[in-house]
């Protein structure tokens, strides 16, 4: 029994140890100009500009934050960076124009293959494509929930959301939900998840275990285009980006009442929320910038230039 203890407490120092200091950078994927540009939270400052590769749009951190991916639309594949020193490591095949990918605990890829109607399962270390699940036409929006059971999928021309079993890499619900599905998000435990509907201008509570939509609404914003959805630390707080409404939907996560919203750049895209909740990022295409709320105010309190049409986000912190 002691000598299980000790195994067990020596993987958590080195699990501990594994983990890379954060380097509080934020990595924005602009896709006209071909690049990613990195800014340094603490100053609200562009550190440098990545040439990276044709058309990127989504962007994620290893478990261990060591490194960047970056989905590489034209190219069909991903793009790794080393975090700390910004080194463009190589890239790995991706299938047919990947688009948005999450990344697994146990740091494979899942990734959605926009033209191919399919979800791409990658292993990083390896290099390797393992596994190719079929799903709707134009899959957008990928999650993986916190214990990495499961996937979700959203199909944007067939409007669901496809629940996929990890272990099996098998396909066993599908759920039908408002036009054109975007963005998704799950509650820290896994067992509600978030999906945001673009030309339905909807957003939906599904329950994971019963597979079924427990609540909808339609966002009471004009020219509403949902998109990204981020949830708070503590879970009561949804942040959806509205597209061409130019604003940050604030919904109570619980009933999706409209709180209230922040005002940020043109065609607002991808999002993302500092580990402590305090600041919310936002990537503002047709503005070419990054918007810095303060979620406490809801209020936008820095807009950062970065290059032509950011679109995804990633924070180091």
């Amino acid at each position: 029994m002691k000598l299980k203890q000790i195994f067990l407490a020596s993987l958590v120092l080195v699990s501990a140890s594994a983990w890379a200091d954060p380097t509080y950078r934020l990595f924005v994927t602009n896709e006209k100009s071909n690049t990613v540009s990195v800014i340094d939270t603490r100053t609200g400052k562009l550190e440098t500009t990545l040439a990276i590769g044709d058309r990127p749009r989504g962007i994620g951190l290893s478990p261990d934050h060591k490194t960047l991916y970056v989905a590489l639309s034209e190219e069909n594949a991903i793009a790794m960076v080393d975090v700390a020193t910004l080194e463009i490591l190589g890239k790995l095949p991706a299938g047919d124009d990947p688009e948005t990918f999450d990344v697994h605990p146990n740091g494979n890829l899942y990734l959605s293959n926009e033209d191919d109607a399919k979800a791409s399962v990658i292993n990083p270390t390896t290099g390797k494509i393992i596994h190719e699940i079929k799903v709707g036409i134009e899959p957008e929006g990928v999650a993986v929930s916190p214990d990495g059971s499961i996937v979700l999928v959203t199909s944007e021309s067939t409007n669901m959301v496809h629940i996929i079993d990890t272990t099996n890499h098998k396909v066993v619900a599908n759920i039908l939900v408002a036009a054109r599905p975007r963005g998704l998000a799950f509650n820290s435990d896994g067992s509600l998840a978030y999906v945001s509907s673009e030309i339905g201008n909807e957003v939906a509570i599904i329950d994971v275990k019963k597979r079924e939509i427990i609540k909808k609404v339609v966002i009471d914003l004009a020219k509403s285009k949902p998109m990204a959805l981020v949830l708070s630390p503590d879970d009561k707080t949804l942040y959806m980006t509205t597209g061409r409404a130019s604003k940050v939907a604030i919904l109570d996560a619980k009933t999706l009442e409209l709180k209230s919203t922040a005002d940020v750049g043109k065609r607002v895209w991808g999002a993302v929320l500092s580990r402590d909740g305090s600041t919310l990022y936002t990537a503002n295409g047709v503005s070419h910038t990054v918007s810095v709320v303060d979620t406490a105010s809801s209020k936008s309190v820095m807009e950062i230039e970065v290059g032509k049409f950011p679109w995804g986000l990633a924070l180091d912190d």
